[in-house]
């Protein structure tokens, strides 16, 4: 049995990295789709909410396991019996930062693959940040995110509305 480990902070979970994980899904026995607790960046989402929304978003998915997980995804990986590392590729740039996180990997857990996925056109354009965004900004998000993303989002952004509203230049 091989299973793979896909590993984000998913905030918020949108088209793209569904897409990754449900053709994984297809190549792997089991895909764990794992939420990073607490990464070095700003989050507009809680762990547990970005779980939550990830976890609706794979609902039904009999060979998809949602987990959170802190510290290294090396050792996530083992805890949990994982024996690749699945990641995406949208863009040309993302290849050098997923190149460069493979190989760190491969010193850390040389026994874990990683395996990339290049994603679909459709989803190229896509990030999270992009999706905060165009939702912060008010723009229509309906064709990036599952309806329970998009919910969750514009709720989120009443509550904090200047959250990720741009910073004015001063001259």
């Amino acid at each position: 049995m091989v299973r793979a480990f896909f590993p984000g902070t998913f905030d918020p979970i949108h088209y793209g990295h569904i897409n990754i994980a449900l053709r994984a899904s297809c190549i792997f026995d089991e895909l764990i789709v794992a939420v990073y607790d607490r990464p070095l960046k700003n989050l507009l989402f809680s762990p547990e909410e970005r779980m939550e929304l990830v976890q609706q978003s794979f609902a039904g998915q009999e060979k998809i396991r949602v987990i959170g997980y802190r510290g290294l995804t090396v050792d996530a990986c083992r805890e949990n019996g994982a024996q690749v590392i699945v990641r995406g590729l949208r863009v040309f740039s993302d290849f050098e930062y997923e190149f460069r996180m493979a190989l760190a990997n491969h010193r850390l857990a040389p026994d874990i693959e990683v395996i990339a996925l290049i994603t679909n056109e459709e989803h190229t354009f896509l990030s999270s940040t992009t999706v905060r965004e165009i939702a912060a900004l008010g723009g229509d998000i309906s064709s990036m995110v599952p309806p329970h993303v998009e919910i969750a989002l514009k709720t989120k952004l009443k509550q904090t509305p200047s959250m990720l509203l741009p910073v004015p230049i001063r001259d």
